[in-house]
């Protein structure tokens, strides 16, 4: 599983002009499911999201986790993360994992957020979605359960 975690003044998800997800200071986390991933996956990469210590203290230094700040979290399905561009100029998205079981293994990352005590707001799987961030640093990690960058 891959991840972009930025973190946020604010940040909500629209689905043909319809609000499905919103949240104030803390986490947008756009979610990739890979081929073979699994439970797992789900868990390092909840882990990870919920304890990253992104959020300056009272010194300005990022030492603080959302869980800490009292952040909230929009996690957002996003199979692209999967991309390929090495060849051509079209991505191969042959990486990522079947929608059914990308939207399953999304579906557990959200209720492993949710079970550390986190608000977790989320967009629509498999929609056209038009996602708003207010970047806040601006601080942009990149995630991987593989541990491949």
């Amino acid at each position: 599983m891959r991840a972009v975690i930025q973190r946020v003044r604010s940040g909500k998800v629209t689905v043909n002009g319809a609000l499905k997800g919103e949240i104030g200071r803390g986490l947008v986390v756009l979610v990739g499911v890979g081929c073979g991933d699994g439970p797992e996956d789900v868990r390092y990469l909840a882990e990870k999201t919920a304890n990253l210590r992104i959020f300056e203290d009272d010194n300005g230094k990022m030492n603080l986790s959302c869980l800490d700040v009292g952040g909230e979290v929009l996690a957002v399905s996003q199979f692209t993360l999967y991309g390929d561009c090495r060849h051509g100029r079209r991505p191969s998205f042959s990486e990522a994992a079947p929608p059914d079981v990308a939207n399953v293994l999304y579906g557990e990352y959200v209720q492993k957020l949710r079970e550390q005590g986190l608000r977790v707001a989320t967009g629509e799987f498999g929609a056209m979605m038009l996602v708003e961030i207010q970047n806040d640093g601006p601080v942009t990690i990149l995630l991987d359960s593989k541990k491949i960058f």
